[in-house]
């Protein structure tokens, strides 16, 4: 006998909390609260050339990146590939990523953690320090708490700076 279902978890357009950090646009659809632990989700749009977000990894939750429009520049462990509007893929927990629009492009991406991790305070610090109400030192010290672990990844940058000239 099938148990009683959980709530659906909504999130209509015009209820999304936006945010911005310099030329990145984050809108938070649905947490893991809403969605019991299963997901956390976002849309983030960069502008053209924009970095999305530096090197890191998470120990509880794989990645999903869904690229809607332009095309994404993702590091996934040792590989830097770039994602046409259409395309996806799945980054598993601590594997070291990093992504952002490629030179020719912007791109809207729909980004999934799963599990979810309660996150949505995280991309509102990041705005805060974009806008010089926080500084990264608040964010280096919350890794553990939003489960996002920053590392060196100089190829990454490499990559990404020898594409901008």
């Amino acid at each position: 006998m099938p148990t009683t279902p959980k709530p659906t978890a909504i999130r209509q357009p015009a209820d999304a909390e936006t945010l911005r950090a310099g030329s990145v646009t984050m809108r938070l659809l649905i947490d893991a609260e809403q969605a019991h632990g299963a997901v956390s989700t976002l849309e983030v749009t960069m502008d053209r050339g924009a970095d999305g977000a530096a090197p890191h990894f998470h120990t509880l939750s794989d990645e999903l990146f869904y690229v809607a429009d332009g095309e994404l520049q993702l590091m996934a462990g040792e590989r830097v590939l770039t994602i046409g509007a259409g395309g996806s893929a799945v980054v598993p927990k601590m594997t070291t990523h990093a992504f952002g629009a490629t030179p020719d492009s912007g791109a809207r991406v729909l980004i999934g953690l799963m599990p979810g991790v309660q996150r949505f305070a995280y991309f509102r610090l990041l705005e805060r320090i974009a806008r010089g109400e926080a500084t990264p030192d608040e964010l280096a010290t919350s890794q553990d708490e939003y489960d996002n672990h920053f590392v060196d990844a100089p190829r990454w940058w490499q990559e990404r700076n020898a594409q901008r000239r």
